[in-house]
């Protein structure tokens, strides 16, 4: 029994210490340091003796770290702060100088190689896509255009004979803040009623967003019906009443650098 309380004293004591020197050399949020692979390092380390032979718990630590979010610098650093309590064991409570070029390139090789894959995993995952609208971004919209360019010019066509842009502008010169991500939210939503049917929609910067469109004999109705959805969202906020709104149906150039330069101009106006 006397021995379990011990053992629990020093797993408790370093791992005070180790969040001590990590918060000290930069991790950004406390509350997410502690996880439960934290725990298991600890006890392996307690157990066999050094990190070094840790390896498989380092490596559950930093798949963990970068599930949370955790960036490679900061999972390292995290390391080096317990790799530095480890070398001056004397150092009261943790205050000790991580160096991650000091830290044994073993141990950094397993946590980082560790934490790439799950890093690339969710990289591989992830969908282009504005994080405030859950529109896909202007990149995304560059990506289509050049396969719709090079599908018309395959065909011996301008892009600009069979689709449009179709471009949302919002004023925000008089709003700031809440106001300012609120009726971007709202554009967005808008913009996906009004085109349900497939059209390539997308965030074009911080104030527009945009859909490219088949010229066909209903574009110009659905972009009716966008003004009418847009105005209807906007007005049930008194701060965003007042709100300058532009719609504009833009002819695509005729060569895709052109296109490009011309979603560059639309995100900065």
């Amino acid at each position: 029994m006397g021995r379990q309380v011990t053992q629990d004293h020093i797993l408790r004591a370093l791992r005070a210490k180790w969040r001590t020197a990590s918060l000290a050399a930069g991790w950004r949020f406390p509350s997410d340091w502690a996880l439960p692979e934290v725990d298991a390092v600890c006890a392996a380390v307690v157990r066999n003796g050094g990190p070094e032979n840790a390896l498989s718990a380092l490596a559950g630590l930093g798949r963990a770290r970068a599930a949370a979010g955790a960036g490679l610098e900061e999972t390292l650093t995290d390391l080096a702060a317990l790799h530095a309590v480890l070398a001056v064991p004397d150092a009261k409570d943790g205050f000790v100088a991580p160096d991650v070029d000091a830290t044994p390139a073993r141990l950094l090789r397993v946590t980082a190689v560790a934490w790439a894959d799950v890093a690339m995993d969710q990289l591989a995952r992830v969908e282009a896509s504005d994080p405030l609208t859950g529109l896909p971004t202007s990149a995304y919209l560059r990506t289509r255009l050049g396969e719709l360019y090079r599908q018309a010019a395959r065909e011996g066509k301008r892009l600009a004979e069979d689709h449009a842009l179709i471009v949302v502008a919002l004023d925000f010169s008089g709003s700031a803040g809440w106001p300012r991500l609120t009726g971007m939210i709202l554009a967005a939503d808008a913009l996906r009623v009004a085109f349900d049917g497939g059209e390539s929609l997308a965030v074009l910067g911080p104030s527009a967003v945009a859909a490219v469109s088949a010229r066909d004999g209903g574009v110009a109705s659905r972009a009716v019906r966008l003004r009418r959805e847009l105005t209807q969202r906007l007005a049930v906020d008194a701060q965003l009443r007042s709100v300058g709104t532009r719609l504009n149906l833009v002819r695509l150039p005729a060569e895709y650098e052109s296109a490009c330069e011309l979603l560059d101009t639309l995100s900065r106006n």
